[in-house]
């Protein structure tokens, strides 16, 4: 194996590690922003530390769904992390490199969530389960839009061949990319539940969305969620740095670009929730229907230029 290969499987299994430390980021760049000295980089991984330290709690009436799902979700994000190459290598870890099937873990994860609120039968839990079904019929449709319009150019579905087709500056000069650019940013947002879509800094039940299904766990089973939320944030930031932002063709460079590109997404997240407030929830579908007409043009100017 080469040298590279090496460092690509490194790179993929420490985000096993780094994951937590993207929020962490976002989160002392807002506090920063708004004049707050905020909490450490690190903050997460002690979060998850003492609650990987506390026993788990099951709700009165709770069954196997709810004991299942945080483990089942700690997993679809191991597959997610495994799926998702790092400057453009992707080592074979047996489960390929199909963008399609990054997506459909992603869905599980969701719908495992989904399942462990109406097991639980807290409102507050079924509430934001509810809201978040309801926003991810138009983002799951956004993130294959987006994704399709990376896989154009490449002809391919797989995420290596997609990297290599967004290498270079003559992305750039075509329509197609910035309308895919656009729209996988509001993927980011719903994925992550980031602001103006959802508020991850809320303690108002009556405002959660994606924190709404956690509410009944606690100590290890909290942990694995608390983890899978971080994984998120690690598969879009990566996701985007390859897919849409300006990175070369060889690994080094593709490498560093990544790591800059990387914290450059969790200042322009810290901007974004500074500059804007949590919108109406029933505004977000329209939002994100924008989003996908965005995502059509681009398709639509791709397979144009394809034609030509």
């Amino acid at each position: 194996m080469s040298s590279s290969a090496l460092i690509a499987v490194a790179a993929q299994l420490g985000g096993v590690a780094l994951a937590p430390l993207l929020p962490g980021l976002v989160q002392t760049a807002k506090a920063r922003l708004q004049g707050r000295r905020g909490p450490s980089p690190l903050q997460p991984y002690r979060t998850l530390r003492r609650l990987w330290s506390k026993s788990s709690v099951a709700p009165a009436g709770t069954g196997a769904v709810y004991r299942v799902a945080p483990p089942l979700i700690a997993a679809c994000m191991l597959i997610a992390l495994a799926l998702v190459p790092i400057a453009g290598r992707g080592p074979d870890l047996g489960v390929g490199h199909d963008a399609l099937v990054l997506v459909g873990m992603l869905a599980l994860a969701r719908f495992a969530a989904a399942a462990a609120a109406w097991d639980t039968g807290n409102g507050f839990a079924l509430m934001g389960a509810a809201r978040d079904a309801m926003i991810a019929v138009f983002g799951e449709a956004l993130l294959v839009l987006a994704l399709l319009v990376a896989a154009l150019p490449a002809r391919s579905t797989d995420l290596r061949s997609m990297a290599a087709a967004a290498a270079g500056g003559h992305v750039w000069g075509q329509a197609a990319h910035w309308c895919g650019a656009i729209a996988f940013l509001l993927v980011v947002l719903v994925e992550t539940g980031r602001q103006p879509i959802d508020n991850p800094d809320t303690h108002l039940e009556l405002t959660m969305i994606h924190e709404g299904p956690l509410l009944e766990y606690a100590g290890r089973d909290l942990a694995y969620l608390q983890w899978a939320a971080a994984a998120r944030h690690w598969v879009m930031l990566v996701l985007g740095a390859q897919l849409f932002l300006p990175h070369p063709a060889g690994f080094a460079g593709a490498l560093a670009a990544l790591v800059v590109a990387g914290l450059a997404q969790c200042l322009g997240l810290a901007v974004i929730e500074t500059a804007q407030a949590k919108m109406r929830v029933l505004r977000v579908p329209a939002l994100l229907g924008l989003g996908c007409a965005v995502a059509l043009a681009g398709v639509a100017t791709a397979i144009a230029g394809l034609a030509a």
